[in-house]
């Protein structure tokens, strides 16, 4: 059973990464669509001003939520939540992270509770790390710059397309038969960055390598680019554990939810290159 036709679906983070995926896919699928983000967006929108949330939520049935500020008020999203139901949303699908349910603390924790308890129809989405962080996000000047330098040393993980993750989230919007599912999703293979600059090397015609810097100098680094310390030093924790051989397994959450295998990381990095992403 599909989504009832006519029903506007809300999209947070609608200019992000993911966001702007499944607005695209759910609006060439005829599903109406509102962008909600801070600029850009179809409607102006800030977690941290509960003031922009009744205008996002108004007529809203399905709701797509990212959290976009890992280190934010841990209870804002089970706030946003709250309002989402009683705003008569029926369907919550929540861009979660791995390790929630494992790691003491954890930032999305409370948000996955909340969407779970909510009453209404949820899926949460527990995506390994983004393919899309080479070419659009925190990565990317590392590329661009030839070192990308990172305390992960050897250690593999399945990079994931965001392509794949709009798909599932957008299958989840629309479709029945995904209410109650925590999808686990990753790439087909594990691979190192090492590897994986190569790839991007070759493909772009330049050479790139990975540098395994050293956990305190990383902390260090974030913190004079801005970075908040507790949040660099969160980050320098995930690095270490893809470092220590914990983030690459695999998982089945893509073909669960499509019927199909994900993207491999050679062909994100093929059209990425073709689109110019590290010219």
């Amino acid at each position: 059973m599909s989504f009832p036709c006519g029903m506007t679906i809300l999209i947070l983070g609608g200019t992000g990464k993911t966001g702007r995926r499944v607005a695209r896919r759910l609006r060439a699928g005829g599903h109406p669509v509102r962008t909600a983000a801070r600029t850009g967006g179809d409607v102006p929108f800030d977690l941290a001003d509960p003031g922009s949330w009744a205008p996002a939520l108004a007529g809203v049935t399905a709701a797509y939520l990212v959290e976009p500020q890992l280190g934010a008020d841990p209870a804002r999203m089970p706030r946003f939540v709250a309002d989402a139901g009683t705003a008569g949303v029926r369907r919550l699908v929540m861009l979660s992270a791995p390790g929630v349910d494992d790691i003491d603390g954890h930032p999305l924790r409370a948000a996955e509770r909340a969407v779970r308890d909510s009453g209404v129809g949820w899926t949460v989405l527990r995506p390994s790390w983004f393919a899309q962080n080479f070419s659009e996000a925190m990565w990317r000047p590392g590329i661009l710059a030839g070192t990308l330098a990172l305390p992960t040393g050897d250690g593999r993980t399945p990079f994931i397309d965001a392509e794949d993750i709009a798909a599932v989230a957008a299958a989840a919007l629309t479709e029945d038969r995904h209410s109650g599912e925590v999808y686990e999703l990753s790439g087909p293979r594990a691979i190192g960055f090492g590897e994986a600059v190569d790839l991007i090397g070759r493909a772009t015609g330049r050479t790139i390598r990975h540098d395994d810097v050293d956990p305190a100098v990383f902390v260090e680094r974030q913190a004079a680019a801005g970075v908040p310390v507790e949040v660099a030093r969160m980050f320098a924790g995930l690095y270490l554990a893809i470092r220590n051989g914990e983030g690459a397994a695999l998982f089945d959450g893509v073909q669960r939810a499509l019927g199909r295998a994900p993207r491999a990381f050679e062909e994100y990095v093929a059209e990425a290159a073709a689109a110019g992403c590290w010219s």
